[in-house]
């Protein structure tokens, strides 16, 4: 485990849980402390870059890369008016590198083994073992 996925654990400690939260921030990773993430939990090349509502759930052995953006679609709206609530990402999922997952309304959720490539925009929710890329996403094939 590197110092980043340490230090994404080390959120939820009780004593060191603000520190590690702000170091991130420091190293450009925004993963507030209300986001719950599974075992495994890879951020590559240190996250750069990477932000994530508050609102998503991370599932085990998912890995995101750097430039990573997991949040609200409909952020022209005030957030007492919209209608997102909020991100799963499933057990396996691979973020690929500057993906955008956007939602504006209900829970967004990504499948089990889905891959989001490179700058992908995906606005919808993905079966399991899915390969989407894109912009806007589109399911370009299954992963074996």
């Amino acid at each position: 485990m590197s110092f980043y996925e340490k230090l994404v654990y080390a959120r939820k400690n009780r004593f060191l849980g603000k520190l590690a939260y702000f170091l991130l921030k420091i190293l450009g990773v925004e993963i507030p402390l209300s986001v719950e993430i599974g075992p495994g939990f890879l951020l590559h090349h240190g996250g750069m870059g990477v932000v994530i509502h508050p609102k998503t759930v991370i599932g085990a052995r998912v890995s995101i890369y750097p430039g990573v953006t997991l949040g609200r679609a409909d952020v022209y709206r005030p957030a007492t008016a919209s209608r997102f609530a909020g991100i799963v990402v499933a057990d396996n999922v691979l973020l690929g590198s500057g993906a955008k997952i956007l939602c504006d309304d209900g829970i967004l959720t990504i499948g089990h083994g889905t891959v989001i490539g490179a700058n992908a925009v995906l606005t919808q929710s993905t079966g399991e073992n899915e390969i989407w890329a894109g912009i806007p996403a589109k399911k370009v094939g299954m992963r074996e």
